[in-house]
């Protein structure tokens, strides 16, 4: 079976560099494979199985879910499609990937949302990155926030008969005229279909985007209300709106108010206790950024009840500050051995992140000296700020090449320079258009030594022992 395009939990495919597939072409096929058998090859596309037409990789697997499959293939170059017959054991893959996920074109957005972070782009942003992509296929295969003001009744219907779930849904507020304020004119359709969707038991993961003075304080309290009342709603995170330098509408949020940002903490604090009393999970949770701005300490592991929402930053920083001390704890020897590799060649580690990171990398460098009985860390965090996008924006992820490589010193020949692979999409290509390859050269040719690595403890330490070996 093809993959599924699941979204790498450190890793947003932001905007992909490649041109969108039209129909379900086949990217690869398993030597082997009843696809081999049957004569499929790369090139070649799927128009229909069992006589459905293809329109996504949710089809191929609802249709082509038993020992027998009829395609219809096209063959470039022919215009007839020719049939061919699959066969497969019990448990058998079929051996054929898709180049993509989806077959008939992604659905777009028909909102207005006022914190649409499209609208504080760049007038030079790639075209890929202003595309407003609001498809449930991608909300149930690669984890997307969704609004469903966008989808029909058949595809509700579908939903709820294939069991896509978990859904991802951006909710913002309850309240018809807020939410109308907010996302536009299409606001009660999505109300409309979620209600569809709980009512059929269907597990969904909402989202509020939090912006001051709209959705927050009185409007909050009923959406937490509405939400409290449909316990197939399984988890709510919030997060705060944030802003590009670009933005016409904003040009504040609750990064900047930490008693704003406190009232939020104190808000929730009733519906958590309440949800763990009732439910055994804390299901209401707030984003890092939250915790931050507030200046307090983010709750333990246990309150991120598995990390549903891990993706939107809710628990990054717990999480990455346990594995550091587990790091620190378990693995003493292997951090000795990266210090004095790094002794021996005069480098120091620098841990490139954004602004909001730096608290939770200082602390592991410093845990990771006094374990090993540093006078200093021989690893340091190395914060990039994000001049090209401005406004509150500080996230690792939201790096860019220009900004990495206009604020990184010109002679790195005693550092050992560790990007995340977070400031690249799944093409390995930055926010603003650069390459991974060419952001490696640049700084090889200042004398450095380029790691690429998920940016988190155990992931770092692997990669300096590969590296420093």
């Amino acid at each position: 079976m093809p993959s599924t395009g699941a979204k790498d939990p450190m890793r947003a495919d932001y905007a992909s560099t490649r041109q969108q597939a039209d129909g379900a072409w086949v990217a690869a096929v398993e030597p082997g494979s009843p696809a081999d058998d049957a004569g499929i090859e790369v090139g070649m596309r799927i128009d229909a199985v069992n006589g459905v037409a293809m329109r996504d990789i949710i089809d191929w697997r609802w249709e082509a879910d038993g020992q027998v499959a009829e395609l219809d293939v096209h063959v470039p170059g022919d215009d007839r499609p020719y049939g061919a017959t699959l066969f497969r054991e019990m448990g058998q893959d079929w051996g054929v990937e898709f180049t993509d996920v989806l077959f008939d074109g992604v659905h777009t957005c028909v909102n207005a949302c006022q914190f649409c972070f499209m609208s504080m782009l760049p007038e030079d942003a790639r075209a890929s990155l202003t595309l407003r992509d609001d498809d449930y296929r991608l909300s149930f295969l690669q984890g997307n926030f969704v609004t469903l003001t966008n989808v029909s009744d058949d595809e509700a219907e579908r939903i709820i008969r294939c069991r896509l779930e978990p859904m991802n849904v951006s909710l913002h507020a309850i309240s018809p005229e807020v939410r109308r304020s907010l996302i536009g004119r299409n606001a009660q359709r999505g109300i409309d279909v979620l209600e569809r969707l709980l009512d059929a038991g269907i597990e969904v993961h909402g989202q509020i985007v939090l912006c001051a003075g709209i959705n927050d304080g009185d409007e909050l309290r009923r959406t937490l209300d509405w939400v409290e009342a449909r316990p197939s709603l399984t988890s709510l995170a919030l997060v705060p709106m944030g802003y590009t330098r670009y933005s016409r509408r904003f040009s504040a949020s609750f990064s900047e108010d930490r008693e704003a940002s406190r009232a939020v903490v104190r808000l929730l604090e009733p519906y958590q206790r309440r949800a763990r009393e009732t439910l055994g999970i804390t299901r209401f949770q707030l984003s890092d950024e939250f915790y931050l701005a507030a200046d307090l300490p983010v709750p333990d592991a246990r309150s991120y009840d598995g990390y549903p929402q891990f993706y939107d930053g809710i628990g990054m920083l717990r999480s990455f500050l346990d594995e550091a001390e587990e790091v620190c704890a378990g693995r003493p020897s292997d951090l000795r051995d990266v210090a004095r590799a790094l002794r021996a060649c005069g480098r120091e580690v620098l841990l490139v992140c954004g602004e909001a990171a730096q608290g939770a990398i200082s602390e592991f460098c410093v845990g990771w000296a006094r374990r090993c009985g540093l006078r200093r860390p021989p690893a340091r965090p190395c914060v990039i700020r994000n001049d090209y996008y401005g406004g509150d924006v500080n996230v690792t992820g939201l790096i860019v090449s220009c900004d990495l490589l206009a604020q990184l010193p010109l002679d790195l020949r005693d550092a050992v320079v560790v990007l995340p692979e977070a400031m690249f999409n799944f093409d390995r290509v930055t926010l603003d258009g650069d390459t991974q390859h060419h952001v490696r050269e640049e700084l090889e040719a200042r004398g450095a030594l380029v790691l690429v690595e998920q940016t988190t403890p155990g992931a770092l330490l692997d990669g300096l022992l590969r590296a420093l070996a």
